[in-house]
């Protein structure tokens, strides 16, 4: 089980990442200059009443949202993942899914955290990144 604290401090480890609050929720976020790769996202009135008319409900705990390369690879993810992932009907069309850290173990949720990054640094850093963990 990963906890809101691991996943601020693997997303902190990562280079150019920095952390905001604020916005409607004053969740914390972590992002890059060209966007977020990871939010705490909380329920919706209407995002309840979609799951609601769906007979699902919103996951106890705090979820994550995680940016993803594109809508394949979140296709693939839910449906491999579908204990630990999951998406809702704000997402539809979108790059990212949600995450539930009271399910997801710690070196999975880095794994996504890690590749959420890689969608959105800079390439030079990328490359950096990459060479440095031999994964060029």
């Amino acid at each position: 089980m990963a906890t809101l604290a691991d996943a601020r401090e693997i997303a902190m480890s990562l280079p150019g990442v920095e952390e905001r609050t604020g916005g409607h929720t004053g969740a914390p976020e972590w992002r890059l200059r060209s966007g977020a790769i990871a939010w705490v996202r909380g329920p919706t009135k209407s995002d309840l009443r979609v799951l609601d008319e769906l007979d699902r409900s919103w996951p106890d705990g705090v979820v994550l949202g995680i940016r993803v390369a594109d809508l394949q690879e979140k296709e693939a993810l839910l449906a491999a993942e579908p204990d630990v992932l999951f998406t809702i009907a704000h997402f539809d069309g979108f790059p990212g899914l949600l995450v539930m850290l009271d399910v997801i173990d710690r070196d999975r949720l880095e794994e996504l955290l890690c590749d959420a990054w890689l969608v959105r640094a800079p390439a030079r850093e990328r490359k950096a990144w990459l060479a440095e963990r031999g994964w060029e």
